[in-house]
């Protein structure tokens, strides 16, 4: 199984801004939340608004907003 988070921008798209950091694939589903964890605001800074977590082609829930509140 490979755990990948979908970044999308406020309207739903995939986010693609310059400097977006990417989610690599994760062995887990842990890995994939800790990488979140660790990127969550520098991911809002480049304008990813929402995240979608996916095992494999299965999303497993989202979308999830990033901003704090």
């Amino acid at each position: 199984m490979t755990w990948t988070w979908r970044l999308e921008d406020a309207a739903g798209a995939e986010a693609s801004a310059p400097g977006t950091p990417r989610s690599a694939a994760h062995a887990s589903q842990s890995d994939a939340e800790n990488w979140l964890g660790e990127h969550w605001r520098e991911l809002a800074d480049a304008g990813v608004a929402q995240v979608r977590l996916f095992d494999a082609d299965t999303e497993v829930y989202g979308p999830m907003p990033l901003a704090e509140g």
